[in-house]
């Protein structure tokens, strides 16, 4: 439902007091050799009431202004301020620096949104007033509800004024950049009016009339179309262009660039041009051949005819840029490295795709614009959309669907936080256009084009189309405004795209306005007497509980239930054929089982008698033919493989169990390139390895028919599942197929490169990766796989390939720092460091395409520089590494690697402290702004590496204030992307998020910084910010890694010591004796009604933390639990038919089967939990690198109830800790309860049994109060119970760990334990208290 248009406030000044530009001319003359610009701008403007023109103007000088022709007085005041030495004093750890940090940052962003060039066009307006920061937001939100009626036919208002500046721009460095004999722009957010005068907001849109005066050997290009050339007469001779450009775009997209450029126009549209420099012409050439397929694709597609008349794609050197591409109106600026030569493969795909995305966002953010900061994420998306579009019609419908399965993946791993909503005012205005840089920029765009995928299932692609095309058509009326919102795409999507007013009220607040993505956990199980799939389903979310729901509105009305609108589709392979069952529900409760009916039945079995000449066991001697393997699961059952959402139909985390058989299957016959890459990945992670996975693998690696990206995978999952158990058949199977293709067999050698087949090229290339990344039982690469290595990079031979080998070197190059060298291996070394200098050597002679040779070599250096510290001398490889960084001659992308990896081996060498002054010491050697954003990015990832480390690095606060100082330095004002990466280098560094999202919008008092670090400096166990003593501390446990085997047990005592080291719950004491934590599992049977349910597999639940333990792909369609015999000791089994369904609650975040629960013996340490969720899985397997799962520390209680009763007891009631972010939604679900039990209580008063069980209940608590008072005095209980006690005495944690628990076993069971009913059936009632230790700290 729509929500209610506010009422204006009757006192709020009216639309008119905002400045309004309707028009704007520039006029700048370059002057190359003094590395200024002069000249002029005229502003046609409506003149607010008050009479003052607030503009943006930095990094200049103003000679003059005039209004009308008559001067007028004005001010000019610069956004940078210069920080006083002092200032950070104050600063003592990391945590005060981020504090400081985060208030400098937002005060310096919030000071550049206000206008500072004020202009007196009233005759009583005075200056000498302080300009308030409602003005100037005044001015910015006005100017776009104003601008289309004052350009577009509005008859010329009274206060309609042309304003003339006169000004000049000096050394240039902020927005316009002078390299050489080349100038450009860079399109920063909020720099266009750092080289001419403007209303620089994102909301003010006008036309623009454009003249540049250069020389006469230069041409300049901008935007729009160049009307005519004029030259001049002065001596030397100059030349003046002028641009025309009638769409009315923000001043951000005015670009400009000077070079003597050469222009080649599209030999196919008279309206493209491709301009760069004479020494890549050839290249250029080459590049843009295709170009022509894809603007008249988007033509096509929408409908409608290029916007701008006439496109420029403009290629300058990167160390130029300021990223990979740079937009403006009508044009784009990219760097040069994209381009490539006639014999270069690899680079095609990237630099088509990247050129064929610069082209949508020409429709989709500069013709089109968000009507506000919250809509930015809806043009990115559509942008996305469309080269989507071009990708899956002219690189194939498989490229499409795997970079959209690999985004889609990696949105669901990252969209964790409130962070990555896209719609919501706290991740995009609040953030002033920061959210769009970095890796959190990337999640943005690829989850808003996953999001407008999923609208395109759910309305089809026709009306999808027919949306877009009404969104272009309609902006070529001149009297609409060419802005969308949010609420317009959602009315289309109901209009033309028939979706349901329902189904859009929760689409759009829970996939837009929120964070995470659903997880679906799923096993299967054939029913082979019902002949039914039965599908057990455990529902969780990605994103923390606190952060679910981003947005304000509508959270107030909306449930504790966070279900995602829609239905999942289940695909089932049968013997009879395909079937597809839209049955799973994408909201519902977090544990459900659904049954599929299966269409295909299986044969009954024949008995075989023995046939004449056969031996005893059935074999024949006389059988010419094996018979064929039966590719159905390892069961009866007619399933082949099962897929779950086969055609993305939602952006979700989906973990699938079905036996390998199946897995098997769907490898082999399945020809989606998604199925297939599913499939590896899990017969990647099998714990128990068979030849059947092996052979498997290997039998997809060779098949030419298949997409050459999975082939790639197969690979590499070939190279991980080589292990001393299959005799390392994977190695010898990577060896085999690539010396099948590449090796004469005659001579046993490599024969020369042929790369006419590309898909084959890219398979082979990746073949020595994959060998080096085998490793032996002792952790080290096996002798065969070095030899061959080695044996490629020795005899490797271009004679006659018309293509390019430099990427095919590369990859052997950086294969060997992949290695692993052993005794024997070791032997090898001073060979492959002798190919390494030889190609470096002839790199540096005739030098690679983008130096991609020697970086690959400078690359490989460092890494077996850090891995073999002892055999080579470090100082040796930096002094080599540090020569390629000062060479002269060396090109940007050498000397940003060698800078990289020198910060590499400083880091591994002497510690994070060194790292950041030898980065900042880089940044001021470094000229180029891109280099700086390179190298930030790097120590970005190096803080993040030392974060997680165990041995955490500690920085000194000298080196940390250096830091703050950069981050208010010209430098990065200069340079945006170098402020943010610093910003997020100074949060890393105090365990925070890399984001403004968040972070706290005060800056600290000076004492309260100080006192807050010494505290955090006290307190041992927390080792993080003063932040987290308010939260509750989770207790750690490792689970195992995504698509691996859960192990069968998961031992307490290996996390004992992180749980008695932190604070109890959501409380601080400073006592040294701590409460000690208490975990109870309570466990019901409860009776059987039929003998149906016996033969039916038991489905165990339990609940879970954030990262949820998962099963991996198990050898039988059974996902339960087994069943243990009641004579073992101290276990608990239910050999029922039993699940637990929570209710829908966000913070419960996984369910997990429990077969068992038992004692260790007292010898060894702590206590053991058994969780097994499969018995079929392997219990050792592999564990690193496991995300680990947060249970609180109070206390747990799992309950199971019968199949149909399904409800998880939220224990309000027992004594369970319900956190901040629960209390509101157990409030409502108490008083819903409350009214269910009371209907049910009065349903049942006459029930027999419900009566019986009543008294049975009040007799149970009566005997534990008794039982209580027993065990007071020393008497044993009558109910099972095994306690262990917190010791009394304070010791250390040596002390604690060889102390033994004390365990007391009551197995006595009374009548009210164990009670018969008439039916025969009967219950137990068994109670764990299990209690950790006090510690002391002293």
């Amino acid at each position: 439902m729509a929500k209610p248009r506010k009422q204006k406030n009757e006192e709020q000044k009216p639309e008119s007091s905002g400045v309004v530009v309707l028009h704007q001319k520039l006029c700048v003359s370059v002057d190359m050799e003094r590395r200024s610009i002069y000249g002029y701008t005229e502003l046609k403007t409506i003149i607010p009431e008050d009479g003052l023109v607030a503009l943006h103007a930095d990094n200049m000088t103003v000679t003059s202004i005039s209004v009308d022709g008559e001067p007028v007085d004005f001010e000019n005041f610069s956004h940078y301020q210069v920080v006083e030495e002092d200032r950070f004093h104050s600063v003592s750890c990391s945590s005060s620096a981020a504090d400081v940090a985060c208030a400098v940052y937002i005060a310096s962003l919030d000071k550049e949104m206000v206008p500072n060039l004020r202009i007196a066009c009233g005759e009583m307006m005075k200056l000498n007033q302080p300009q308030e920061k409602e003005n100037g937001e005044n001015s910015i939100q006005n100017s776009a509800s104003q601008q289309v009626n004052g350009y577009n036919g509005h008859p010329e208002d009274k206060n309609v004024k042309l304003v003339r500046i006169d000004y000049w721009v000096d050394r240039a460095e902020t927005g316009i950049h002078f390299v050489d004999n080349m100038l450009h722009t860079d399109n920063q957010i909020r720099r266009a009016h750092c080289w001419f005068p403007c209303l620089d907001s994102i909301l003010q849109r006008c036309p623009f009339d454009l003249e540049f005066t250069v020389d006469a050997n230069l041409v300049a290009v901008s935007n729009g179309e160049l009307l005519h050339q004029v030259s001049s007469k002065d001596d030397p001779p100059r030349k003046t262009y002028v641009y025309k450009l009638t769409t009315p775009v923000n001043a951000r997209w005015i670009s400009l660039v000077v070079a003597p450029f050469e222009i080649l126009p599209d030999s196919h549209n008279d309206a493209i041009s491709h301009i760069c420099l004479s020494t890549n012409f050839p290249k250029l050439q080459n590049t843009v051949g295709f170009f022509h397929n894809a603007f008249s694709h988007y033509e096509d597609y929408l409908s409608t005819s290029f916007p701008f008349g006439s496109y420029k794609q403009i290629f300058i050197p990167p160390e130029l840029t300021i990223s990979s591409w740079s937009l403006g109106a009508s044009l784009c600026i990219f760097s040069s490295y994209i381009l490539f030569d006639d014999r270069v493969i690899d680079q095609t795909i990237d630099t088509r795709v990247k050129l064929a995305y610069a082209l949508a966002r020409q429709w989709f953010g500069v013709y089109i614009t968000a009507d506000e900061p919250t809509d930015e994420w809806l043009l990115e998306g559509l942008a996305g959309f469309l080269t989507d579009t071009y990708i899956k019609h002219f690189l194939g419908n498989n490229e499409a669907r795997y970079q959209r399965y690999k985004a889609n993946f990696a949105v669901c791993k990252a969209d964790v936080s409130g962070a990555t909503a896209l719609s919501s005012s706290a991740a995009s205005s609040d953030l002033y256009g920061t959210q769009w840089i970095g890796s959190y920029g990337k999640i943005r765009s690829w989850k808003a084009i996953s999001v407008l995928q999923m609208l395109e299932k759910q309305i089809g692609p026709d009306s999808f189309k027919k949306i877009l095309q009404i969104i272009v058509c309609r902006t070529i009326d001149s009297t609409r405004p060419r802005t969308l919102s949010t609420k317009e795409f959602r009315h289309l999507a109901n209009k033309v795209g028939n979706l349901e007013r329902p189904f859009l009220k929760e689409f759009f607040p829970r996939w837009v306005e929120s964070c995470g993505c659903p997880i679906m956990r799923m096993g299967v199980s054939y029913n082979k007497r019902r002949n039914m799939v039965e599908l057990a389903v455990m529902r969780s979310c990605t994103a923390k509980p606190a952060s679910v729901f981003t947005g304000s509105q509508d959270n107030e009305n909306r449930e504790g239930d966070t279900g995602w609108p829609g239905m999942m589709s289940v695909r089932v392979h049968e013997l009879d054929g395909v079937y597809d069952h839209p049955v799973l529900p994408m909201a519902g409760e977090r544990c459900q089982l659904l049954e599929i009916q299966c269409h295909s039945k299986l044969a009954a079995k024949r008995i075989q008698k023995t046939k004449k000449g056969s031996k005893a066991d059935g074999s024949d001697d006389n059988a010419d033919v094996a018979p064929t393997q039966d590719t159905r699961s390892g069961i009866d059952s007619p399933l082949l493989w099962i897929r779950v959402d086969p055609e993305m139909e939602y952006l979700a985390e989906i973990h699938f169990y079905q036996p390998v058989q199946m897995w098997i299957n769907q490898l082999e016959k399945d020809k989606d390139v998604v199925a297939q890459s599913q499939a590896i990945s899990m017969l990647e992670m099998l714990p128990q390895l068979s030849f059947a996975v092996v052979n498997a693998l290997n039998s997809f690696l060779n098949d030419s028919k298949a997409f050459w990206r999975v082939r790639i995978e197969a690979a590499y999952a070939l190279a991980h599942t080589t292990s001393e158990e299959t005799d390392l058949a994977g190695l010898l199977h990577l060896i085999k197929f690539y010396k099948s293709r590449r090796f004469d067999a005659d001579i046993g050698l490599p024969r020369p490169n042929n790369f006419h087949d590309v898909p084959e090229y890219f398979v082979l290339e990746a073949i020595p990766h994959a060998v080096a990344l085998v490793r032996a039982s002792d952790k080290k690469s096996p002798r065969e796989a070095i030899e061959f290595v080695l044996q490629l990079l020795k005899y490797n031979d271009n004679s006659g390939n018309p293509y390019s080998d430099v990427y095919w070197l590369a990859a052997l190059v950086q294969s060997i720092g992949e290695l692993e060298f052993g005794q024997q291996g070791i032997l090898f070394l001073s060979s492959l460091l002798k190919r390494i200098d030889q190609l470096m050597q002839f790199d540096s002679l005739m030098p690679s395409y983008n130096g991609i040779l020697t970086v690959s070599c400078i690359r490989t250096l460092a890494q077996m520089a850090l891995k073999m510290s002892k055999s080579l001398p470090l100082d040796r490889i930096r002094e080599l590494i540090t020569s390629y960084r000062n060479a002269e001659k060396s090109s940007w992308k050498v000397r940003i690697e060698a800078s990289r990896a020198l910060l590499d081996i400083e880091y591994h060498s002497k510690g994070m402290d060194a790292v950041l002054s030898l980065f900042m010491k880089f940044l001021e050697e470094e000229s180029s702004l891109r280099g700086e954003v390179k190298l930030a990015m790097h120590v970005m990832h190096i803080c993040q590496v030392n974060f997680e480390s165990e041995s955490r690095k500690q920085i000194a606060v000298p080196t940390i204030i250096s830091l703050l100082y950069l981050l208010t330095s010209k430098k990065s004002f200069n340079n945006i992307f170098l402020r943010h990466h610093v910003f997020c280098i100074l949060q890393i560094l105090a365990g925070r998020p890399p984001t403004l999202y968040g972070a706290p919008r005060v800056q600290p008092p000076a004492t309260v910084a100080a006192e807050t670090c010494s505290e955090q400096a006290t307190k041992s166990a927390a080792e993080t910010c003063s932040e987290q003593v308010t939260r509750s501390v989770p207790l750690k446990l490792k689970i195992s890694k995504p698509q691996e085997s859960l192990p069968d047990t998961v031992k307490l005592s290996e996390v004992q010591a992180t749980a008695e080291t932190i604070k109890e719950g959501d409380t601080v004491s400073n006592c040294s004796e701590r409460r000690g934590n208490v975990i109870k599992i309570r466990v019901k049977q409860p009776s059987s009604s039929s003998k149906v349910d016996d033969v039916d597999h038991p489905m165990d639940y339990s609940r879970g933390g954030p990262n949820d333990a998962e099963l991996g792909p198990c050898s039988s369609v059974s996902v339960d639990a087994p069943a243990r015999g009641p004579t073992e000791p101290l276990n608990i089994s239910n050999q029922n038919n039993e699940e637990v369904n929570s209710s829908h609650d966000r913070e419960s975040r996984m369910t997990g089967s429990i077969g068992s629960a038992k004692m260790v013996n007292k010898d060894e340490l702590g206590k053991e939990l058994q969780c097994t969720a499969d018995s079929r899985v392997d219990a050792h397997s592999d564990d690193r690198g496991s995300p680990t799962i947060n249970i609180n520390a109070e206390e747990t209680v799992v309950s199971k109830t019968a199949l149909h009763d399904l409800s998880l007891l939220r224990r309000n009631r027992e004594g369970t800790v319900v956190s901040v972010n629960e209390k509101v939604v157990v409030k409502e679900k108490r008083k819903k309860d409350k009214k269910d039990k009371k209907r049910k209580r009065d349903d049942k008063k006459d029930d027999p049994e419900y009566l019986e069980k009543k008294r049975l209940k009040k007799e149970r608590k009566r005997m534990e109060k008794e039982f209580a008072k027993m065990q007071k005095d020393g008497d044993k209980t009558s109910e099972l119970k095994i306690s262990i006690k917190p010791s009394e005495s304070r010791g250390s944690l040596k002390d604690q760990k060889n102390a033994e628990p004390s365990v007391e076993t009551h197995p006595v069971v009374s009548k009210e334990t164990v009670s018969e009913t008439p039916q025969g059936s009967f219950t137990t009632k068994i109670r764990f208290k299990i209690k950790s230790r006090n510690i002391d700290n002293s």
